[in-house]
């Protein structure tokens, strides 16, 4: 059996400092991304992993796994992980949470360089896009388990976001809705099919093309205001009478808004989100429920499965989504 790879070869190969190598694998933000690149590919090419973790994995692994995901943007993503944990139970198993950048931005250092820092077993990454080179390193390199993202190397657990765009356009189609407005945020992700244009695809394939408008909003307490003002600014006569918000929060901010203006919700304007968090529930939003804690401990469950069979194909687990109706949502206005 060869020799380990060392990271004084490593630096050698990438032409940096053993410190530079150190720094992009353990500390990669503090790294430019070309000089990171090339720290990572060399230690591809290499195999390396540090060498007390190369001897703990030896003998029975290093007993963590670890959870990425944009927890302090998305608050949805802390029931995802409370999934997780009670699947977790009491087996010894540390789990290693890392919060991820918005999710809105594009791709994350941390994903490029876990695999390379050999400090857990397995990884689940809830939520963050990744980019083809990540991915590959991860099939190689570390059990992974993606939640709400696919790639075709690694097993997934997700929800089909165009089909929760359909069960919002057939429920406002129901209700006599012929002129929705999409509200999404601002984001930068290079996905082309992101969860937020799969909605919007999903709610124009039931109403069509022309009955949806889209609006993008700032991630801030104003994103519910600015919705209004795209509402007020549309044509007379062909102002929506529905709005179909990205996520429960900017769907609240709406209502709010709207009611706070003399705007009667749902009277004369409909709102829907989508997640079904804690706060839907308890202002009476109607909403897509997500299995958000269902997914997490789904995904516990299939990266067991991988870090016990680590050459089993990639799997994708689909949960099923629910539309709640509330107390946000009601007939159109104009419905005859």
């Amino acid at each position: 059996m060869p020799a380990a790879a060392t990271i004084y070869e490593v630096a050698t190969r990438a032409g940096v400092s053993i410190s530079t190598v150190s720094l992009a694998i353990n500390h990669p933000g503090r790294v430019s991304e070309s000089t990171r690149r090339r720290v990572l590919a060399a230690a591809d090419e290499l195999g390396f992993v540090p060498k007390e973790r190369a001897i703990a994995r030896a003998r029975a692994g290093v007993g963590r796994i670890a959870v990425v995901a944009p927890f302090t943007s998305y608050p949805s993503f802390a029931q995802r992980l409370a999934g997780v944990m009670t699947e977790l139970g009491r087996d010894g198993t540390q789990l290693v949470v890392h919060d991820h950048e918005d999710v809105a931005t594009s791709d994350s250092p941390l994903l490029a360089t876990l695999p390379v820092r050999g400090h857990v077993d397995g990884v689940i990454v809830m939520g963050i896009p990744v980019q083809e080179a990540v991915g590959r390193r991860l099939a190689e390199r570390l059990p992974t388990v993606l939640v709400d993202q696919h790639h075709d190397l690694l097993s997934s657990v997700w929800v089909d976001d165009f089909a929760g765009g359909q069960l919002v356009g057939a429920r406002l189609l129901a209700d006599g809705h012929r002129r929705v407005l999409f509200a999404r945020e601002t984001e930068t992700s290079y996905l082309s099919d992101s969860p937020a244009q799969q909605r919007v695809d999903g709610l124009r394939s039931v109403l069509g093309p022309g009955a949806v408008r889209e609006v993008t909003v700032s991630r801030s307490p104003r994103a519910g205001q600015e919705v209004l003002e795209a509402l007020r600014a549309a044509p007379d006569g062909e102002r929506p009478t529905a709005v179909f918000a990205y996520r429960d929060l900017v769907a609240l901010g709406v209502v709010h808004a709207a009611r706070a203006a003399g705007v009667d919700v749902p009277g004369e304007l409909s709102v829907v989100g989508y997640d079904d968090d804690d706060a839907a529930a308890a202002l009476d939003l109607s909403t897509v429920a997500s299995p958000l804690r269902e997914s997490g401990a789904t995904a516990l469950r299939v990266l067991r499965e991988v870090l016990a069979d680590p050459r089993r194909a990639p799997s994708r687990t689909e949960l099923a989504l629910l539309y709640r109706a509330r107390g946000t949502t009601g007939p159109a206005p104009d419905r005859v």
